[in-house]
């Protein structure tokens, strides 16, 4: 079992940053493929980006790229997902995810296998 604890969301004007973070425990962190995805009210779930646990692999969406970065921690068994020039439409509730097989496609939510509660990033104009 693994439990993900997202942080990090608020508000901010456009052109803003913001860091979330993704704490993971209840297991060995490093079995994992790690993701970040964000979800706008009324909107499909949608993929961000994405790491293999070595580092090796990483992931964006074409409209993050450039602006988006995501990192780990192995020491600390987290996740970080900076995000600098913040629009509006970055607008969404972000959850980190946990992925259990190296295999498929990191950018599929339904191949996680572990989601954190979610955290809200409000990106004003």
């Amino acid at each position: 079992q693994v439990l993900l604890v997202e942080s990090g969301g608020g508000l901010v004007q456009g052109g803003g940053s913001l860091r979330l973070s993704c704490a993971a425990s209840g297991r060995t962190f490093s079995s994992y493929s790690m993701g970040w995805f964000r979800q706008a009210p009324g909107k499909e779930r949608e993929f961000v980006a994405a790491i293999s646990w070595s580092g090796s692999r990483i992931y964006y969406r074409d409209s993050v790229k450039g602006r988006f970065t995501i990192s780990g921690d192995h020491a600390k068994n987290t996740v970080y997902l900076q995000m600098n020039s913040l629009k509006p439409e970055d607008t969404a509730v972000y959850y980190c995810a946990a992925k259990l097989s190296s295999s498929g496609s990191p950018w599929r939510y339904w191949e996680y296998d572990y989601w954190g509660q979610g955290t809200q990033v409000t990106v004003s104009s």
